[in-house]
């Protein structure tokens, strides 16, 4: 599982377009918080979910096989039994890293991935490595000194 430091700070430097498959319009699911995060750290989204036209202000696909343009990463936000044809399609299209959230373990699809060149990580998140990595825990609220171990004076 690639989950070293310096790999997953690669992985996300080089990162420009995210495909996330499985995000919710619903501004309260974790797929939208994470995407929206990303989105604002200037990622490009592109919504993977047949259930909408448009989710954060991108056009949503169906599929993987529908977008038009390179893909950089595949955010999987689905159960871990979906992946393997997931990671079929991002290797079809010619993404450089599958992403399997919080939860979501795929060996199989993982050593496909693998098998064809693109970088594979199990069971994070993106939104939190990132924040992890580069600083952006205060965003969400983490830092932000409201709360403090520190005695009051």
């Amino acid at each position: 599982m690639t989950d070293d430091i310096s790999t997953l700070r690669r992985i996300l430097r080089e990162t420009r377009t995210i495909a996330v498959v499985g995000l919710s319009a619903e501004w309260h699911r974790p797929s939208y918080f994470a995407a929206k995060y990303m989105q604002q750290h200037g990622y490009r989204i592109l919504p993977v979910n047949p259930r909408y036209d448009e989710v954060l202000g991108e056009r949503c696909y169906a599929s993987l096989r529908e977008i038009e343009v390179p893909v950089d990463m595949v955010d999987v936000f689905r159960r871990t039994a979906d992946v393997l044809p997931i990671a079929e399609q991002a290797v079809a299209i010619g993404a450089r890293c599958l992403w399997q959230q919080i939860g979501v373990v795929n060996r199989a699809a993982a050593e496909l991935a693998r098998a064809a060149g693109l970088d594979a990580v199990m069971d994070r998140c993106v939104k939190i490595e990132h924040a992890r990595l580069f600083g952006g825990l205060h965003w969400a609220g983490v830092n932000t000194g409201v709360i403090s171990a520190r005695r009051p004076v």
